[in-house]
């Protein structure tokens, strides 16, 4: 994958991310789609993407195209718009992070108003909660054409709208979509190749970090990919001293200790 070479050049690094608690399990779920020359979603649009393309039945009617505040199976969710572009200082800090999307700040200079999406807590389970939001945030962009993308300044994502579109058929599954949830962050060094994720504590679950591994960017990031899949997927909590593995010959350490790219103790995965 093209995607992690420019990691392997030298440059300079990010500093350390902090990871929210591992207790925030039903908080406030919040995205922020960004539009570009005027442009503004329509609400009606949206509410029939919903229904149309998700099956979800909507419940409400204090909505509109700057407004809406609606339920689904009892769960609240609200869209804002706002007629401004997010701060820059906000964007550019996550921009660092975001390798996904290495043209961002030359693909947001037309960027002039916002949306701000939100999923309150409710009778769905967290899982179905970020379905939700994701789901919305689709709506958002497939119907409104000059929105480029979303920002999710919690989990210090920024996805471009073709990425985004490009997990429909996840999002229609109901699969954990990982990277539009949790951050998957990669560094490569002289002393060996490093992931680690930021947003896993959204779901009540420590975060996890591979250190100085010899194994390939692309094999480590699929790896903590479908391990952020499983673990979110099965409600699984890994313990200090566990192993984990595919097989039964596999054996990967799991120990407890103080971050080496996140603020606070992470979980490392010995690879």
């Amino acid at each position: 994958m093209g995607l992690f070479n420019w990691l392997k050049k030298d440059k300079p690094q990010p500093e350390k991310e902090t990871p929210t608690s591992t207790e925030k399990e039903d908080s406030l779920l919040l995205a922020m789609p960004m539009f570009e020359r005027g442009a503004k979603y329509s609400i009606e649009a949206v509410l029939n993407n919903l229904h149309q393309e998700w099956g979800y039945e909507v419940e409400g009617t204090d909505y509109d195209d700057t407004t809406a505040v609606l339920t689904v199976d009892g769960t609240m969710f609200a869209i804002a718009f706002m007629p401004a572009a997010i701060p820059a200082e906000d964007i550019q800090n996550t921009a660092q992070y975001a390798y996904n999307w290495k043209t961002v700040l030359d693909d947001i200079q037309d960027v002039d108003s916002h949306a701000i999406v939100s999923v309150l807590s409710g009778p769905m389970d967290n899982v179905a909660r970020h379905l939700l939001l994701s789901r919305i945030l689709y709506a958002i962009i497939a119907t409104t054409p000059n929105c480029v993308g979303v920002y999710q300044g919690s989990q210090t994502l920024l996805i471009p709208r073709e990425q985004y579109l490009d997990y429909y058929d996840e999002l229609k599954e109901g699969k954990v979509v990982v990277p539009l949830w949790v951050y998957i962050g990669v560094r490569s060094t002289e002393e060996g190749n490093s992931v680690y994720t930021y947003g896993l504590s959204d779901f009540g679950k420590q975060e996890l970090e591979v250190v100085n591994s010899t194994l390939e960017l692309e094999e480590l990031y699929s790896f903590l990919v479908n391990i952020c899949s499983y673990v979110i997927g099965s409600d699984v909590v890994f313990k200090h001293g566990e192993t984990l593995g595919y097989t039964a010959e596999q054996k990967i350490n799991i120990t407890s200790s103080k971050g080496v790219f996140l603020a606070g103790e992470t979980l490392k995965l010995e690879m």
